[in-house]
């Protein structure tokens, strides 16, 4: 009788435990899961989606090279945030035209350190990639421009310039855009690698663009310096700047090479502005252009090889510019070779320019009512393309 009691008490005690096992494992709170909301604050926050890149970067987050990402939407990194993007890092962008890109805000920060031997790309996502499939980097700085103390950006709407001259936007280095340049019109337009008054403290060294549906590389204003730029196949300018920059670039390759017909109205090999609207105003734009070769092997026509107005002053320092027929082809034409004049002002008679001419381009082709300085020379070596050996592009023979 005991032992029967014993077994019953047993029963009894199992099926108690059983019960409440059971009632723990229903009632135990779930973690919510996480939903996304457009803003990426962590590492680990949702919308930091590889599959489905997009919203305001508002913390310090990277891009790591052990995935692709595929850039859906915009990437603005906000005031006070870092986007870090990881050396060997590929980024994708899906066609969406003017509505995909990576933009960093005034005061926000980009580490783009690529290597020499893992760049970072930023390239088009498409089955058949073509020009203008997405829009590109954008840079907003806070260093000076001849607009005002501040401006809006053309194109995202980005505000930039103002007092700081050394302002840091962060490091872009070893960097390659391509399939870039989506357009709103014919007037606003995304380019490779834009920078909206960038200052002196930001890095911008061996960075190229390729097949372009706008411009190269484009500078608003701003001190930035940049070295080592390679721009491959751009629709319209292959190097441009507006707006009172005042940095300096060397070491620059431009190329349109045999078979690259898309043209704008007016496509150039460097097109300069200093403003449109008031061409004495401060700062004028007046940067220092060192080591540049700019190449047309395409059959089309250029509007010019070099085309300086609207006030803008600088100073370019062994330049080799041409006209060079691919292989068994036919050369192309330029309209003018240097041309410093314009509806809207001319060049500044500041300007100096020191260039020797190859292949088939006219070097009497100048127009330069203002008196600027052109030293037409023999013996200019132009871009030093050993330094280009990391994006593995292929360089013509100059003859």
């Amino acid at each position: 009788m005991k032992k029967k009691r014993i077994f019953l008490m047993s029963l009894v005690s199992a099926a108690l435990i059983a019960t409440s096992c059971s009632s723990d494992s229903t009632t135990d709170p779930q973690p919510p899961v996480a939903q996304k909301d457009g803003q990426i604050t962590a590492q680990d926050d949702p919308d930091l989606d590889p599959t489905d890149l997009k919203g305001d970067v508002t913390s310090n987050v990277t891009l790591t090279a052990d995935q692709t990402w595929s850039l859906s939407g915009s990437l603005i990194v906000k005031p006070g945030a870092t986007l870090t993007i990881e050396p060997g890092t590929k980024v994708e962008a899906q066609a969406g035209g003017t509505n995909v890109f990576i933009a960093v805000e005034q005061d926000g920060k980009i580490d783009a350190s690529g290597t020499a031997s893992n760049p970072i790309t930023l390239t088009s996502g498409a089955s058949n990639p073509r020009p203008g499939d997405w829009g590109g980097l954008i840079i907003a700085g806070r260093a000076p421009i001849n607009l005002g103390e501040t401006a809006t950006a053309e194109v995202v709407g980005l505000t930039y310039g103002g007092t700081v001259s050394d302002d840091s936007s962060g490091t872009i280095k070893y960097v390659i855009v391509e399939y870039s340049g989506a357009r709103i019109n014919g007037e606003q337009e995304f380019n490779g690698f834009t920078f909206y008054g960038v200052g002196s403290g930001t890095v911008v060294d061996n960075i190229a663009a390729y097949n372009g549906d706008d411009d190269g590389v484009e500078f608003f204003g701003g001190t930035v310096n940049a070295t080592n730029i390679l721009i491959v196949n751009a629709k319209d300018d292959m190097f441009d700047w507006t707006d009172g920059w005042t940095g300096t670039a060397s070491n620059l390759y431009g190329i349109r090479e045999y078979g690259y017909n898309d043209v704008t109205s007016d496509p150039r090999g460097i097109e300069a502005d200093s403003n449109a609207d008031n061409n004495d105003a401060t700062p004028r734009a007046n940067p220092t252009i060192s080591d540049i070769t700019l190449i047309h092997q395409s059959t089309v026509e250029l509007s010019d090889m070099i085309k300086i107005r609207r006030g803008s002053a600088g100073t370019i320092t062994n330049a080799l510019v041409g006209i060079q027929a691919a292989p068994g082809e036919s050369a192309g034409t330029a309209a003018d070779f240097i041309d410093l004049t314009d509806s809207a002002g001319p060049g500044s008679p500041l300007f100096t320019i020191d260039v020797t001419v190859f292949g088939v381009l006219d070097a009497t082709d100048i127009k330069n009512e203002v008196g600027a300085t052109i030293n037409v020379v023999a013996g200019n070596t132009g871009a030093d393309v050993s330094a280009f050996a990391w994006t593995g592009y292929t360089f013509p023979t100059i003859n």
